[in-house]
């Protein structure tokens, strides 16, 4: 260890201070750690006597980062919050611990989210770790802020990756399905049913075909999609189907199929000829070579006889 981190600054005077902290790239965002200017810096350090030397951050080893930790921790505890002091050691704290942010990032570097990203929502779980850690349990500090940091992280991409929201407990039981999914598939050596699936998590089959429907909504493609190149179909948005409005009507067509059978041949042709041809009355009567008044006396009549027809059979 540097012998520079266990020898106090009892020597120096209070009008003396330590080299100021050189920005570090990776800092955490200015809204997560609270601002110091140079003059509240300044003040910060009065009365801060006895803390070992602080060289650049990037300049310090693990061990050496971790011994200068437990006396800011010590430090940190015997401050009153909201003070300039109090900042100035807590964000130390953070500018030395970062380290533990990109190491915790480096594990998600698959992800489709930006690095950056990742290590400023890491940054907030490391803050948060910091001003819940207490010295006197005797836990070391990289101990108990990992499952912290990592726990922040794996909250951001659980509340922003998913294409639709869907309540926690869904999200909880998809992880688990896939889990059990996975050991059943190479104990059975076949895909799990969703019996199995319920059996192995003791939840109803309902819960399972929930928990499988919630899945679906993780992902999400864009109808405009380009299929694979060696898919001869279209985009996603051509092969979805459509709602057909005929189909309201197809049972009253099965039904009047019967009763248009019973019709004379020429009324039959007077129904053909309006409603699948599209003629006039008056087009009609010139077909069938009778006036325009006797098409509509015919048509009313045929229309009625097929309505109580309906009226009968319901």
């Amino acid at each position: 260890m540097s012998p520079r981190l266990d020898e106090s600054r009892t020597d120096q005077a209070t009008s003396t201070l330590p080299p100021e902290p050189r920005a570090h790239t990776d800092a955490p965002h200015a809204s997560d750690v609270e601002d110091t200017t140079t003059d509240s810096s300044t003040d910060a350090l009065e009365g801060l006597e006895g803390l070992p030397e602080i060289p650049p951050f990037d300049e310090v080893a693990p061990l050496d980062a971790r011994a200068l930790s437990k006396t800011l921790f010590s430090r940190l505890e015997s401050l009153e919050e909201g003070t300039h002091e109090y900042a100035y050691v807590r964000n130390t704290l953070v500018e030395l611990n970062l380290a533990l942010v990109k190491f915790a990032a480096s594990r998600f570097r698959s992800r489709s989210e930006p690095m950056e990203d990742i290590i400023q929502v890491g940054t907030i779980g490391l803050i948060k770790a910091i001003d819940r850690f207490e010295l006197s349990r005797g836990v070391e500090f990289p101990t108990f802020a990992m499952p912290t940091i990592v726990g922040e992280i794996k909250r951001f991409f659980r509340d922003t990756s998913w294409s639709v929201r869907v309540p926690r407990r869904l999200q909880e039981l998809r992880l688990d399905l896939a889990k059990a999914g996975d050991e059943l598939a190479q104990q059975l050596d076949r895909a799990p049913t969703v019996g199995e699936l319920a059996e192995r998590l003791g939840i109803s089959n309902d819960e399972v075909v929930e928990g499988m429907a919630a899945s679906n909504a993780y992902t999400a493609s864009s109808l405009d999609a380009q299929p694979e190149e060696d898919d001869s179909e279209g985009a996603l948005a051509d092969r979805i189907g459509y709602e057909d409005h005929g189909l309201e009507g197809i049972e009253y067509v099965e039904s009047l199929k019967p009763l248009i059978a019973e019709l004379p041949p020429r009324d039959r042709k007077i129904l053909s000829l309006r409603f699948v041809a599209n003629m006039t009355q008056s087009e009609i009567g010139d077909e069938l070579g009778i006036s325009q008044m006797h098409v509509s006396r015919l048509l009313s009549r045929t229309l009625v006889r097929l309505r109580k027809g309906l009226t009968v059979e319901e």
